[in-house]
């Protein structure tokens, strides 16, 4: 991670400030590891800043407060990943569905 996004990433406040334990970051499933992993990836490949990604789990945050649903936190940062991924055109919303059915199914790696 670039020094510039890990000092934006550890600077993270309030609803959408990053799980730890003992300073170290917390993935309850595989599944959050790759997500995180993905969005800073994305972040230091130079297909959005981090600001903008930012913004939009902050949005998602705001929109999700209950914290009820299992894995919430996690789930805020793919609908941030997929919000702006879909709006720079990147994928559709209907190739995201068809690649999660898939890899609900099976058909995908990674199970």
């Amino acid at each position: 991670m670039d020094r510039l996004t890990d000092t934006a990433i550890s600077g993270m406040t309030g609803g959408e400030a990053l799980p730890r334990r003992n300073g170290e970051l917390v993935f309850e499933e595989p599944w959050e590891g790759r997500v995180f992993g993905l969005a800073v990836a994305m972040t230091q490949s130079g297909i959005y800043d981090w600001a903008e990604f930012h913004r939009r789990l902050v949005e998602e945050t705001m929109v999700d407060e209950s914290g009820v649903e299992p894995n919430a936190y996690y789930r805020r940062w793919v609908r941030a990943l997929e919000s702006l991924v879909v709006d720079r055109g990147l994928i559709t919303s209907t190739e995201i569905e068809a690649r999660a059915a898939a890899y609900a199914a099976g058909k995908l790696g990674g199970h």
